[in-house]
Parts: C-alpha cells; sequence; structure tokens
C-alpha cells in the first residue's frame, strides 16, 4: 500500500509538473511579415531550428538552411515547401567543427546573397565528451561557441547592409549552472555537464559584448533560453545522465515548436531592440543569470575567442 501511494504521489507530481510547464509556455504572437527578408539558421534540419526555419517561411522569407548533413537538410527543405508553399528555401552545408568549413561558408553566402536580415546560430551538441576537431579544440565548445562566434563576424558587414537586422544566439539555462567556467581555460576539456554550461555561458557573454559593438549599426543582438526540448541533442546521453534527461523530457519538455518560440521571437517581434544584448525566455526579457554579469569576463572572453579562430 505504502509502494503504491509513493507512486501515485510521484505521479501526479510528474503531472503536475507537465500541466505547469505546458502552461507557462510562451508563445510568439507578432504578425511580422518576412516577404523580402533573408534569414539564416544553423541546425535548422530538425527540433528547434527546424521549426524556426518552418515559422519564417510560413511568413515569407527566403530561408537558408545552414547544415551539415545535405541529405537530411534537403529532406528539411522540401517539407517545409509542401507545408508553406514557399520554394525560396536553399540548403547550404557548414560543419561547425570546421573553421575551415565556416570560412567558406560564410565566403559563399557573402558572394550569393546581397542581404541577411536575420541571423539564428541555433546549432549545438552535447555530451562529446573530449573528442577534439580538426582545429584540436574540444568539439562541444568549438560547434557551440567559437564557431558560431566567427561564423557571426565574417557575415556582420551583409548584416550591417540589411539593417535593422538581428543576430539571435540560442543559449540555455544551463548557463546558470556553469560555476566552473574559467575563461583563461574555456578550451579546455572539463565535463561533459561542464563544457555544456561553459559553452552556453559563452553564448550570452557573447550576446553581451557583441550589443555593445554593434551600437549605432542598426543591428541588434539576443540570447536566450529556449526551454528543456525533446530533441536530438540527446542521443548521445549514457548512464545516469541518460535516466535524469528521461526523467527530466517526460515532466519538463516542451515539443521542438513550442522550444522554437522564443528563437522566433527574438527574431520577429517588434519593439525589442531596446533591450539589445539581453536575455530572454518564454518570449520576454528575463534577469541575466548571475553567472553572466562580469563584463570584464565578457571582454576577455571575447579577445580569447578572435586569437582562437583567429580574426
Amino acid at each position: 500500500m505504502v509502494l503504491c501511494t509513493l507512486i501515485f504521489a510521484i505521479l501526479a507530481i510528474f503531472a503536475i509538473a507537465k500541466i505547469y510547464f505546458k502552461l507557462t509556455t510562451g508563445w510568439c504572437k507578432s504578425q511580422t511579415c518576412l516577404v523580402g527578408r533573408t534569414a539564416l539558421i544553423t541546425g535548422a534540419n530538425t527540433g528547434i531550428g527546424y521549426e524556426t526555419a518552418l515559422d519564417f517561411a510560413k511568413r515569407g522569407a527566403r530561408v537558408i538552411l545552414a547544415c551539415r548533413n545535405k541529405s537530411k537538410a534537403e529532406e528539411a527543405r522540401l517539407k517545409i515547401i509542401s507545408e508553406t508553399g514557399n520554394e525560396n528555401i536553399v540548403v547550404k552545408i557548414v560543419d561547425m567543427a570546421s573553421f575551415d568549413s565556416v570560412r567558406a561558408f560564410a565566403k559563399e553566402i557573402n558572394e550569393t546573397e546581397n542581404r541577411l536580415d536575420i541571423l539564428v546560430n541555433n546549432a549545438g551538441i552535447l555530451n562529446y565528451g573530449d573528442r577534439t576537431s580538426q582545429d584540436g579544440l574540444p568539439l562541444l565548445i568549438q560547434t557551440n561557441h567559437f564557431s558560431g562566434f566567427l561564423l557571426t563576424h565574417l557575415l556582420l558587414e551583409l548584416l550591417k547592409k540589411s539593417a535593422p537586422s538581428r543576430i539571435v544566439n540560442v543559449s540555455s539555462l544551463a548557463a546558470g549552472l556553469a560555476t566552473k567556467f574559467d575563461v583563461n581555460r574555456i578550451e579546455k576539456h572539463v565535463s561533459d555537464s561542464d563544457d555544456y554550461n561553459n559553452s552556453k555561458l559563452c553564448n550570452i557573454y557573447f550576446t553581451q559584448e557583441l550589443a555593445k559593438k554593434l551600437k549605432g549599426t542598426g543591428v541588434t543582438v539576443y540570447s536566450l533560453h529556449p526551454g528543456v526540448i525533446k530533441t536530438d541533442i540527446t542521443n548521445n546521453l549514457t548512464g545516469l545522465r541518460k535516466v535524469a534527461f528521461a526523467i527530466m523530457m517526460n515532466t519538463m519538455s516542451k515539443n521542438p515548436e513550442e522550444g522554437a518560440q522564443t528563437t522566433i521571437y527574438c527574431s520577429v517581434a517588434k519593439g525589442i531592440e531596446k533591450w539589445n544584448g539581453e536575455l530572454f525566455a518564454e518570449c520576454k526579457r528575463i534577469e541575466t543569470y548571475k553567472t553572466a554579469r562580469d563584463e570584464g569576463v565578457a571582454k576577455k572572453l571575447w579577445e580569447k575567442s578572435e586569437r582562437i579562430v583567429k580574426l
């Protein structure tokens, strides 16, 4: 009887939590039309990246799906066209684990596109251990921070030319858990969870510093926490982390469409320019995490990132 009561209580808590997170999910209600505008989303063939691209396509934008896997990207492109009737959807290949690939990709975009109104740095990975990239960096921190940092810089002139334009960096609540962040060792592997937390903190610091440098250009930048999303990013998890994430996914997770709402909001909502450089969640501005309030660290991270990507 006691065991049955305990199980019932746990299930009830899970159900209440699920209902709570569903009811508090923010939805982008902006009706902004994107006809005549171009949007680029990294990691756009699946998850919240795909849902973001789908929304932009419905708004009439030219959408560039920046992906590593060509076949999956083409499949996503056809699905978007079928659902929206917008045929102005293109696939461009980029591997965020390679600076050479990022540079080649940016060169192609700058040579073939006459404008870029929205850049969404969405691509991210989780749980890659101490695996390194061809550039000799931990695969996770390069994919989640350094390559986005480099890509944004290489596309800045096109974004300025298209102003008013926006840059949206997909971060995470995990940034608030980055208690072992050391800017002097950011290019070193710590642990799976610490690496991910640190990379998401980098996204916020990058946003803050970039906003200062873009002041007066007509280009604004925002970071965001999309929520706990049930996507492919957790596929590589093992052991207790896999169990923990499974429990979390079944109680607090959003589906990809719900998870994309704050990304969409930061990309299209009118009147948020006054919050340039700020952090968002559930389609509203939130207080920056305590871990991301050191302007000196933001500046040091910027300078170190410039050296690492060789700008």
